[in-house]
Parts: C-alpha cells; structure tokens; sequence
C-alpha cells in the first residue's frame, strides 16, 4: 500500500500543467464553499440583528392573545413582578415595558392610522434603533409629556414637521371611549422599512397609559439577550418560564417566522452552489484522470504483465485522485482562509438594502468557523476520491494486450 501511495503521488505531477489546473478548479470551488458558508453565517446574524434590533427585541412577553388580537384590555398580568424578575435573569442583557394601541394620527391636512406605541425613553435605547435613526429633531429630551416622536413616511403622509402639532385619538381600555390628545413632533426618525417609517408613533409611556385607561399596566416587554443564540436555543427553559399566570413568551423567531423561512432557502441556496460546484469539479476530475490513464497505457499494461492484479490498479487510480485532492485541499482551504479573513477585516457594504422586511444597517462581516475547513475539505476528499471509481473501474478492466499496444 506504501508504495501504491508513493507512486500516486508521483504519478501526480508527472503532467504539471495538468495537474494545477485541474487542482485549482477543485481549490476555487473550496474557497468559493468556504467563504459562502461564512458569508451566509454573517448573513443570518446581522438580519437577526437588524430584525431584533430595529423595534421588536430578541423576544417578547405578552398577555395571552394580545398578538393576535391586539386588544387593548389585554395587559401583562402583574407586569412589575415579571420585570423584577428579568432583573434576576443572568441571560436578559436589557428589557423595556411598552403598550401598544392603533390610534388615528390627524394634522391640520390629512389624517392616518398608526400603531401607536408608549416606551420608556430610558430604556427603550438599549432595545430598538429609534433613537439612532432619529434624523430631525430628538428622541424625547426633557420632559414634555406631549412629545411625539414618528417616522418619517408618517410625517410626509399628514404633512408636518419639527414642532407641528397633531392630534392622537385612540380607544380606553374596558369603555371603548375614545380618548383624544394634542402631541408636538419632536422628533423624526428614518428606518428605511415603509412599514416602520409610515405605521408608527411613539409616545411616553406614562402618557399613553394615561390615554388608555389602564394605569401601571403594560401590553408588552420587548427583551434583549447577553447571547442572540439565546432566543433559539433548542429546549430554553425561558419561554415557559414566563408563559405562565396568562402571560405568554415567545422569542424572535416566532414573531418573525418569514424571515426563519428566508434563512432555510438561504441554507438551501448554499446546497444547491455546491451541488453545482461539485458537479462542475466532477467533470475536470474524470478529464484528469482519464486523460492521465490514456496516457500511461501502456505502463498500466507492464503493471498488469509482470503480475499486478486488476484491484491494485484500481486503488493506483484512486490513491491519484486522492493526491489531486489533497493537493487542492491545500490550495483551497488556504484561498478561502486568505479570502474570508480579509473581507472579515473590512466587511461588505450592503447598508440600506432591505431584505423580507429588514434592512442592513450595519456592514455586513463573515464568520469564520474551524467547521468550515473541516467539513468541506473532507468533503472535498470524498468527492474527489469517489469520481476517480470510475476512470479506476475502467483501468482495471483494460486487457494487458492492447494496452501494451498502446505504445506503438
């Protein structure tokens, strides 16, 4: 067996030029795997936390059937024990309350409906980017109570700026009354998602409790992990923690399953390119070796002559595409080491486009992984290995007469 693998390394480079071309094709398509797969894995974490981060948090805390209903009756139960109990919580890196009611938003020109949403200026920072997208005026500095913080989609449809008034009509809670209040625009904020920019107006918390009729309570605490694997994890005890007493907690992926179904066809995508890479490679395997087998024919033929079996050929033939592929294993795990690490350093600039209902605020880095350079190696070495069975089938059913021919 050792010197089948020392005659299959050097049967190797015996046509150099053959041999690198072919080997590079193998290592591009290696680095090409690598380096989507670690695009993708950045992919997934930044439009998890562009998602999470934008308005909805890593999970959620509701009132059993407020999702679905959105009505305003349907307050947290005991909503100051749970949140000192989040307190307590070593893995909820921030929390923030809010209540939530559609409301009719009117200017002095137009009038729309909205989501209208009480926070905490505190600490609702820690949990949504409304303050960082804020691009006219501020995010409720001071302590007016009939500050009015909307996107900018909302302010184009009634046609107000900085400083205009406007007035808020939504419906208490238990009566169905309607309560009615004037607010100023303070501030103005740009996410880039229509839904967001067009569909929502922040308030203080106090003041839409107020307007709402429900005192203290709450319709919902938006949460923030130390670790965004956290909300995912397979068998949390954490949402059944607090789904308790009529409350109900769920995480991200259960209030956004359109985008848990984009990362699925983004993982399928990954399959399909290296189903189309691997069938790509197949092809410069096989021309390899077949053209290397028709080429030393007749040495092939001595082999046989002077008492080689059929099998051992065969595993000649297999031990060369094992070198091929362990020589472009080389090439390629260097290539996408060399290639993802500097576009880890620098990122890729995808910032404002805006992908099922999330927008890239950030630049977008892959993640490096030792998995990568474990998994697809192997694979590679199987593949390869596994296409030269069949120029290794061919070679050991040649009849040694004509193959020795071969050299005439």
């Amino acid at each position: 067996m050792t010197l089948m693998l020392r005659l299959a390394w050097r049967n190797l480079f015996r046509n150099k030029r053959r041999t690198l071309i072919a080997g590079t094709a193998i290592a591009i398509g290696l680095a090409a795997l690598i380096f989507t797969d670690a695009l993708i894995r950045g992919m997934k974490s930044q439009m998890i936390a562009s998602a999470t981060a934008a308005f909805i948090g890593e999970g959620q805390i509701h009132r059993r059937g407020f999702r679905l209903t959105q009505e305003v009756d349907l307050t947290i139960e005991d909503p100051a024990s749970v949140m000192a109990k989040l307190e307590q919580e070593d893995a909820v890196g921030a929390f923030a309350p809010r209540t939530l009611s559609f409301g009719m938003v009117t200017s002095p020109a137009n009038v729309r409906s909205a989501m209208v949403v009480g926070i905490d200026p505190g600490n609702e920072p820690s949990l949504s980017r409304v303050d960082d997208c804020v691009r006219e005026g501020d995010f409720f500095e001071g302590s007016n109570e009939r500050d009015l913080v909307i996107g900018s989609g909302l302010a184009d449809l009634l046609e107000v700026g900085l400083g205009d008034r406007v007035v808020i009509t939504v419906s208490q809670a238990g009566t169905g009354d309607l309560s009615q209040d004037m607010f100023r625009v303070s501030g103005v904020y740009s996410y880039g998602v229509k839904e967001m920019d067009e569909g929502f107006a922040f308030v203080r918390l106090a003041k839409a409790q107020d307007m709402l009729g429900i005192g203290a309570n709450i319709h919902q605490i938006a949460l923030k992990f130390e670790d965004i694997d956290f909300a995912t994890r397979e068998g949390n005890p954490f949402w059944e923690a607090y789904s308790a007493g009529g409350n109900e907690a769920v995480s991200w992926a259960v209030l956004l399953p359109q985008l848990e179904g984009i990362l699925g066809l983004v993982w399928i995508s990954l399959a399909f390119m290296a189903v189309i890479l691997f069938g790509i490679v197949a092809f410069g395997i096989i021309n390899t070796l077949f053209m290397s087998l028709y080429e030393r024919m007749f040495e092939f033929g001595v082999l046989r002559a002077v008492g080689t079996r059929p099998s051992g050929v065969r595993r000649l033939i297999v031990y060369e595409a094992g070198a091929l592929a362990l020589l472009s294993i080389a090439m390629g795990t260097v290539l996408g080491f060399v290639l993802t690490y500097a576009v880890t350093r620098t990122g890729l600039d995808y910032r404002g486009i805006e992908l099922a209902g999330t927008a890239f605020y950030d630049l977008l880095y892959p993640v490096l992984q030792a998995r990568q350079f474990v998994i697809y190696p192997l694979a590679v070495l199987a593949f390869t290995m596994l296409m030269g069975l069949y120029p290794a089938h061919v070679a050991g059913k040649m009849k040694v007469a004509e193959a020795l021919r071969k050299s005439l």
